[in-house]
């Protein structure tokens, strides 16, 4: 199959799930109902109208928001590291969103009028821990990838430790908070979210693509690289900002969503192939497609956090692909 033939049936599949949200849920909306409200607003019922603009429509468009921005920092992350088992977690950005959340929460900062403070909070989190994982890395100006990969997950581990000890802390209402917010929704969110995330989606991703005969050139390796005239350093933290922004601005408002970032760069690679002029919009479309379809399975399961169905659905996925990765003796 050709690659336009494969970038239509996936737009093919957004296009079904878009619809398959829009009209799935706790209330019946007939399709009729909700092109009518789509279309012709003043003409549709009251709560159909408010079923399909307030709730269905904004939480789907953030589904899809965050599932691209959590595939394109996976599959920019993964060629960072060269490595297809990398994802944002692995710099920091879930310890760190984890601890700005925990602290806005426990501390009353999220339920005063100002609520976007929780949001950004965790985005302000997720960022700060980057870059003190960029900074402790960095050795006479230079950021060896393993000792990048090491830094982070001492950082995440430290970050994760003082969440935990924040939470213990606190009362147990707002553990609790804490928890469903780590375990990542797409519930009871709207139009401010959907606001909150697309520019930088649209933005990072963009950029990303602009510059992506470098991450080409990035995954041959630090002397290949340097070889054919990269500046390696500047290109690596670069896109190590724009992963870090594409990662923290989702989190920021869905809580943590796991293997999204790891799981749909490494499927997208193997049937889109691995030049990331088109890796970058396939996976984008792809994380996408399966954050949708993942929310639409925690919907009718009783709108359990998003977060779990991605987890039950990766795993399996990245126990196979830790499987295919072992050396077996001669």
């Amino acid at each position: 199959m050709s690659f336009r033939a494969k970038g239509l049936l996936l737009l093919a599949g957004l296009g079904c799930v878009l619809v398959a949200c829009v009209l799935v849920g706790p209330a019946e909306v007939t399709p009729g109902e909700a092109w009518q409200a789509l279309w012709h607003p003043q003409q549709a019922k009251e709560t159909v109208r408010a079923i399909v603009w307030g709730a269905r429509l904004p939480r789907v468009l953030l589904a899809f928001a965050v599932g691209a921005a959590l595939a394109v920092a996976g599959v920019i992350m993964q060629s960072f590291f060269q490595n297809p088992m990398a994802d944002p977690s692995i710099i920091g950005v879930s310890s760190g969103a984890a601890l700005g959340a925990t602290l806005a929460l426990v501390s009353g900062l999220a339920s005063t009028s100002s609520w976007l403070l929780l949001p950004g909070a965790a985005f302000l989190g997720a960022v700060t821990a980057v870059v003190l994982v960029y900074l402790l890395a960095r050795r006479a100006g230079r950021t060896p990838v393993a000792l990048l990969l090491l830094t982070g997950i001492a950082v995440a581990a430290l970050l994760s430790a003082f969440s935990a000890l924040i939470m213990i802390r606190a009362q147990r209402g707002d553990m609790d908070l804490v928890v469903l917010w780590m375990l990542g929704s797409l519930a009871n969110r709207g139009w401010t979210e959907v606001g909150i995330v697309w520019p930088y989606v649209v933005v990072a991703t963009l950029l990303a693509g602009l510059f992506a005969r470098y991450l080409d050139v990035l995954s041959l390796g630090d002397e290949q690289a340097t070889y054919l005239g990269l500046s390696v350093e500047r290109v690596r933290l670069g896109f190590l900002i724009l992963a870090a922004v594409l990662a923290g601005a989702a989190v920021s408002v869905t809580g943590i969503i796991g293997f999204v970032g790891l799981v749909v760069p490494h499927i997208s690679r193997l049937i889109f192939g691995a030049r990331h002029r088109r890796l970058l919009p396939t996976a984008a479309l792809a994380g996408m497609l399966t954050l949708a379809v993942a929310d639409l399975i925690a919907n009718l399961a009783g709108e359990i956090p998003v977060g779990i169905v991605t987890a039950m659905l990766g795993s399996p996925f990245f126990l196979w692909l830790l499987r295919q990765r072992e050396v077996h003796p001669a």
